[in-house]
C-alpha cells in the first residue's frame, strides 16, 4: 500500500512538471521540462549523499573511531541483509539521525552526538534499524528525486511569472495561479511521500531490531529532546528535514499537510500495536 501510494504521488509530481512545461511552451515545453527534470534527478542521484553530509558537517567513523556504534550498525545491517553502510557522526547536540545514498551499496547512516548521549543501546538500535529500513526500501533515492522535482516545479513557476505563459493556455492569470499553486502542490506531494515512507520504515525497522517498543521509546524521547535544542545545519538547509527520523526544525507549528513526518504519537501507537501482535 505504501509503495503504491508513493508511486502515484511521484506520478502526480511528474505530471505537474509536464503541465508547467506545457504552459511555458506547449508540447515541446512539456517534453523539455521532463528532460530537464530527469537530468536534475540524475545529478541528484549521484551526488546527493555527499552534498547532504557536507551540509551537516558529518565526520566519517571507521571501526576504530566508531567503536560500539560501528559494531551496532554492522550487526543490524547483517540482520537486514544489507551491505555495511558508512557511519557518520553529526556534531550537534540535538538527538537525531538520517540515512542517505543512491542505493544500498552506496549508503550511509549518520547519527548526532546528542543521539548517542540521550538513548540507551536498545533505543539506539531501533533508530539505526529505522534508517537501515529506509536504505533497504530505497527511500533515500525516492526523497532525493521528489526534492529535485519540487525544486524544478518552483523554478518553472517563477519562469511563468516573467514570461506570462502562452496566451492560449491561460495567459497572465493562468501564469500567476500556476506560479502560486504549483510549488505549494509540489511541496504537499513531497511531504505526503515522506510521511508514507516514515510509517513503512518504522514497521520494517522494528522487525530488523526485533523490539518495536524500543523504537517507540526512542521516537518519544527524541521528539521531546529535539524541541529543546537547535540543529543549526538543518535550520540552514530545511530541504533535508525529511531525511531525519524526527523533524529537526525547531519551533515549527505547521499544518499537518505540510509536515515532513507523521505525528509522533501515531508512529508510537502503531509500534505499540505491532508489539502487541
Amino acid at each position: 500500500m505504501g509503495n503504491a501510494r508513493t508511486f502515484l504521488l511521484m506520478a502526480s509530481m511528474t505530471a505537474l512538471v509536464m503541465a508547467l512545461g506545457w504552459m511555458l511552451g506547449g508540447r515541446g515545453g512539456a517534453l523539455l521540462a521532463l528532460i530537464l527534470a530527469g537530468g536534475g534527478n540524475l545529478y541528484a542521484w549521484w551526488n546527493s549523499d555527499k552534498m547532504v553530509l557536507r551540509q551537516h558537517g558529518a565526520v566519517e567513523l571507521g571501526p576504530q573511531q566508531g567503536g560500539d556504534l560501528h559494531a551496532l550498525v554492522a550487526e543490524l545491517a547483517s540482520r537486514a541483509d544489507l551491505p555495511m553502510p558508512k557511519v557518520y557522526l553529526l556534531p550537534t547536540e540535538q538527538p537525531n539521525a538520517f540515512a542517505t545514498g543512491r542505493n544500498p551499496q552506496n549508503s550511509a547512516v549518520a547519527v548526532t552526538r546528542g543521539l548517542l548521549r540521550g538513548l540507551d543501546r536498545d533505543e539506539l538500535a531501533g533508530v539505526i534499524a529505522h534508517e537501515l529500513a529506509h536504505i533497504r526500501n530505497r527511500d533515500t533515492l525516492t526523497m532525493t528525486l521528489t526534492a529535485t522535482m519540487a525544486g524544478a516545479i518552483a523554478m518553472m513557476g517563477n519562469m511563468l511569472l516573467f514570461t506570462g505563459g502562452r496566451s492560449d493556455r491561460g495567459g497572465g492569470l493562468g501564469a500567476i495561479l500556476a506560479m502560486i499553486l504549483a510549488p505549494i502542490a509540489a511541496m504537499m506531494v513531497q511531504m505526503a511521500i515522506s510521511r508514507a515512507r516514515e510509517f513503512e520504515a518504522d514497521r520494517e525497522g522494528a522487525r530488523i531490531c526485533g523490539q518495536p517498543l524500543a523504537l517507540a521509546s526512542a521516537l518519544g524521547r527524541i521528539a521531546q529532546m529535539a524541541g529543546r535544542s537547535l540543529n543549526m545545519p538543518a535550520e540552514r538547509n530545511p530541504a533535508s528535514a525529511a531525511l531525519f527520523v524526527i523533524n529537526p526544525l525547531h519551533g515549527l507549528r505547521m499544518d499537518r499537510m505540510f509536515a515532513t513526518h507523521p505525528p509522533t504519537e501515531q508512529r508510537i501507537a502503531r509500534l505499540q500495536a505491532m508489539a502487541g501482535r
